[in-house]
């Protein structure tokens, strides 16, 4: 429980439902000015700790909180700077799922003596009528879907998944947040990172006061010549247009950021298309296998791609069928087959379009 608004009605529709319900809160992260509620998001806020509380008392079933701040330094927030630090384009909501959400509430469904896990996610479980195994599934919402960042979620744990938001949408379960009273219906909802904060700058600052080094250098246009000199390539990600602070006349893109000489390229909008990717770390649904043609999302919220993937789970070639717009290495690209999760993997590096 987030002490968020979808977390909230999904325990209540699995009381509804009549399941046995133990609220659980992962205590992530801290910070500087806890008092100040707009600095930062949901998931790792003390004051959504106490509105999970609240609704668990509401609504009348146990609730805990555990401590887990150590690992989430350790597999969220470091990799995040360190891939900033590099010039690449972390997923940290990947990470977080994968390697501490989703892992810590297994083992903790095992200790508490409870049969299934269920989040507030947008997402569904589907099961194959073959192998009877089951499968990941995205949302109905699909301005809400969030099986992106749940694509690695081994068979075992989604087997014990329940996502009771999965078949609705946002603005119904806000009302229904609303018509049931519960304690923080109406709290907004945060677009930005839990621990990062708000703010147009909040990234950079937020990757700077934590880097041990910074990696300056110069800015070079589409020919290599030098336009501007810039003071750490964590500022960048490919395909940004603001916040560039050289004036070429046009708008421009940043193309590629090279992490050995801090060079940033920047380039129009057809430099930043890509035929191909090598991706590592890939994680395969079981039943699926490599080679396979699918849509590929390439960042959250992509509407998705048709692309064919050839090679093995240690590394892996994605071809687009046809060239993408701003594929930036560091983000999860997410197979999909109609509304199944086939699996994902991260991007390690794109090869340039022809057509650029």
């Amino acid at each position: 429980m987030s002490g968020g608004v979808d977390s909230a009605v999904a325990a209540a529709r699995l009381l509804d439902a009549g399941y046995d319900v133990v609220g659980v809160t992962l205590h992530l992260w801290d910070y500087p000015d806890e008092g100040d509620a707009k600095s930062h998001g949901r998931c790792c806020a003390p004051e959504d700790q106490y509105d999970a509380r609240r609704v668990a008392d509401f609504l009348g079933f146990p609730h805990f909180t555990f401590d887990r701040r150590e690992l989430f330094e350790r597999e969220v927030v470091r990799p995040f700077v360190e891939s900033y630090g590099t010039g690449t384009t972390p997923s940290p909501c990947s990470a977080c799922n994968r390697t501490v959400k989703l892992r810590e509430l297994g083992t903790l469904a095992d200790r508490l003596g409870a049969s299934h896990i269920a989040t507030g996610h947008y997402a569904r479980v589907g099961t194959d009528p073959v192998s009877g195994l089951p499968f990941l599934r995205t949302g109905i919402d699909g301005n809400k879907d969030q099986s992106y960042f749940l694509y690695a979620t081994p068979a075992a744990l989604l087997a014990r998944m329940l996502f009771p938001l999965g078949e609705s949408d946002k603005p119904e379960v806000r009302a229904e947040a609303l018509a049931r009273k519960l304690p923080g219906a109406a709290k907004g909802e945060s677009q930005e990172l839990c621990f990062v904060g708000q703010g147009a700058h909040a990234y950079a600052s937020f990757v700077e006061e934590r880097l041990e080094t910074r990696k300056a250098g110069p800015v070079l246009d589409r020919d290599g010549t030098v336009v501007g000199q810039h003071d750490g390539i964590h500022r960048f990600t490919v395909g940004q247009r603001k916040g560039l602070r050289i004036a070429l006349g046009r708008p421009v893109f940043v193309t590629s950021i090279d992490s050995e000489t801090g060079a940033v390229s920047v380039g129009d909008d057809g430099d930043l298309l890509a035929a191909s990717a090598t991706l590592e770390d890939v994680v395969l649904a079981p039943g699926i296998a490599l080679p396979l043609e699918a849509d590929v999302r390439i960042r959250y919220r992509h509407g998705g791609v048709r692309a064919r993937i050839v090679g093995s789970a240690e590394r892996a070639t994605l071809t687009f069928l046809e060239p993408v717009r701003a594929v930036a290495a560091g983000q999860v690209a997410v197979f999909y087959a109609g509304d199944r999760v086939l699996g994902g993997g991260r991007i390690e590096r794109t090869a340039r379009s022809v057509a650029a």
